[in-house]
């Protein structure tokens, strides 16, 4: 709860698991299953790995908390973060927030790199969210 009101936290995984094929690894990218318990109408907010899943996100979801894409990684200026917007299909969930409806989304540049061990014009961050009513 948040100042004595409740609120819903829901996670996925890895939505990604599926097309690296781990075995044993299935099923963390399905929300409707981590909505299923969901039964009130106190606020929900969503814990999701990659912000891929954002445009498939209900109404019912007020925040959707992602990383993954570590801010784009290797930014050039002018240009941006030109390989991870193709890896994201056009899509412009790499960093910040965003809004669709009344539905909000925080992209969090995270701490980490991918395949380089190299960050430029993305420094590493840790995002710090209050909730209010």
């Amino acid at each position: 709860s948040q100042n004595g009101k409740p609120f819903w936290l829901v996670g996925l995984g890895d939505q990604l698991a599926r097309s690296y094929r781990r075995p044993g690894v299935h099923g963390v990218d399905d929300l409707p299953a981590a909505m299923r318990d969901i039964n009130d109408d106190a606020p929900a907010i969503l814990l999701a790995h990659e912000p891929y899943i954002f445009s498939r996100v209900p109404d019912r979801i007020a925040l959707t908390l992602s990383g993954h894409t570590h801010g784009g990684q290797i930014n050039i200026p002018f240009i941006g973060s030109a390989l991870m917007r193709a890896r994201l299909d056009g899509k412009p969930y790499i960093y910040g927030a965003y809004s669709e409806g009344e539905r909000q989304l925080v992209v969090s540049g995270g701490l980490g790199t991918s395949l380089a061990p190299v960050r430029i014009l993305r420094p590493p961050e840790v995002v710090t969210i209050d909730l209010a009513a």
